[in-house]
């Protein structure tokens, strides 16, 4: 599902050729916003913003479930959200442990916000910071300038709840999934789920050497039994259940099952990439991914 989908503009210093097409502006439910960034890989168009982010505009402000990816890239997130609201952003909670989920969290912090995220999170972000840092300044170039390391406010083991302007937000990490610290959040009074990097639809999902498909899966069934009504996902538009079950959940189970039936035939990771994932080949970036996706698997499997 689609409804309402609005363009946006991009901040900075880009030329004006650049500037449309970067982030859209999809209304979910009331006060609730899905801000869709590209499905493509970083580069210095998308300031590190190529993932979806969620807004919900309270009486006290507004909550922003992830920062952006960049000092620049929260500053075009910003703007994005002045199309939608005057509010400020009093909160960002930080969904997981991927750049986009938290480099922005310096300017944030510098506009009075405070940032929430889980302590495994908090450790994922201090101890791949730098090697994100490095990567994403060969991706964005100088679009990376003004961005530096800035750690969560608060952060909690397993549950936080986020009581503000008359709203409930739980928030929940249940084991390690895409990152080690990717954490939901519940916002019953709108029947919504924000999934971070949990969920991925209309492209592949990563399961990278930060990744675990197995917790991955718990983590997606814990969030599910809630059975919201309306899912904002890590990357692309928001959507229902059963659309981020065939494209996250059912991806997820085939890696594990294919990969299985791999090990007790005695094969190889060179032979993982063979797998049969045909059925998400129209998943954005399944060239990309669906082979080191399949190595990966192996990989965490052979040492279950």
């Amino acid at each position: 599902m689609k409804p309402c989908v609005v363009l946006c503009v991009v901040a900075g210093a880009l030329p004006l050729a650049t500037k449309a097409d970067v982030l859209e502006i999809q209304a979910v439910t009331e006060k609730v916003w899905a801000i869709v960034g590209p499905l493509e890989q970083r580069n210095p168009e998308n300031l590190g913003n190529n993932a979806t982010f969620g807004l919900v505009v309270t009486d006290a402000g507004a909550v922003l479930m992830d920062p952006g990816g960049s000092w620049q890239g929260a500053e075009m997130l910003h703007n994005t959200i002045r199309q939608i609201t005057d509010a400020p952003v009093t909160h960002v909670i930080n969904t997981g442990g991927q750049d986009h989920r938290w480099l922005g969290n310096g300017y944030w912090q510098a506009q009075g916000a405070t940032v929430i995220a889980s302590d495994a999170a908090v450790a994922d972000h201090k101890a791949r910071g730098s090697m994100q840092m490095t990567g994403l300044s060969q991706l964005i170039g100088a679009g990376l300038d003004g961005t530096a390391p800035s750690y969560a406010d608060v952060s909690f083991s397993s549950d936080y709840t986020l009581d503000h302007g008359g709203l409930s937000f739980q928030i929940m990490h249940r084991g390690q999934a895409h990152t080690p610290g990717d954490s939901f959040v519940w916002l019953e009074s709108a029947d919504t789920m924000f999934t971070g990097d949990i969920v991925y639809v209309e492209r592949i999902l990563g399961n990278g050497g930060q990744s675990n498909a197995k917790s991955w899966i718990a983590a997606f069934d814990a969030m599910a039994a809630f059975s919201p009504a309306h899912i904002v996902p890590g990357h692309g538009h928001a959507t229902d259940m059963a659309t981020a079950r065939a494209d996250t959940y059912q991806y997820l189970k085939n890696l594990r099952d294919q990969i299985g039936a791999l090990l007790d035939e005695g094969g190889s990771i060179l032979d993982a990439p063979g797998i049969d994932q045909s059925a998400w080949a129209h998943l954005i970036e399944f060239d990309s991914l669906a082979g080191r996706n399949a190595q990966t698997t192996f990989e965490q499997m052979e040492w279950e």
